[in-house]
């Protein structure tokens, strides 16, 4: 099995969506109340947006191409410094997904690893990310990768 890196372009699009729903899809099931539902047009939503990152000088998109299908994608971009969040600049990776079929043979390593390169390059002093507490395997490879937590997000939903 051969793994191919690279820049997203314009005609992985398609799949880039899918893969976004399937993200929308998974932190759904791990919980309804804080995630965003997953409805018709989600895919092609998703598509529209990325697509919108693709020429960002502030964005990089990478997808892992096997088999001539895209099997998984990383976006990551360029932060400014954040008084909301209490920090300085940093690199941000805010997705990262690979289908089912072809999880466990490091893909979302090499992934995070050219997303990473790519924040460094460009400057960027640290890189964080956000992961859904239930997401053991995604939080196994983050800590692998050399993150540590350092907030936890809290939610109360307000009932009327």
């Amino acid at each position: 099995m051969t793994v191919l890196i690279r820049k997203a372009e314009p005609r992985d699009l398609a799949s880039l969506g899918r893969l976004g729903a399937m993200l929308l899809q998974t932190h759904y099931a791990f919980d309804r109340e804080r995630f965003l539902e997953p409805r018709e047009g989600a895919a092609s939503g998703y598509a529209a947006f990325l697509g919108s990152r693709l020429d960002s000088p502030d964005d990089c998109i990478f997808v892992a191409e096997m088999d001539r299908t895209v099997a998984g994608y990383v976006w990551a971009a360029l932060e400014p410094p954040s008084w909301k969040e209490l920090r300085g600049p940093a690199g941000f990776v805010h997705d990262v997904a690979v289908i089912e079929e072809a999880r466990r043979r490091g893909i979302g390593r090499r992934l995070m690893q050219e997303a990473i390169e790519w924040l460094r390059a460009r400057g960027a002093p640290r890189v964080i990310l956000w992961t859904a507490t239930p997401n053991e395997s995604a939080r196994a490879l983050f800590r692998s990768l050399g993150f540590r937590e350092t907030m936890v997000e809290m939610t109360m939903e307000l009932k009327r």
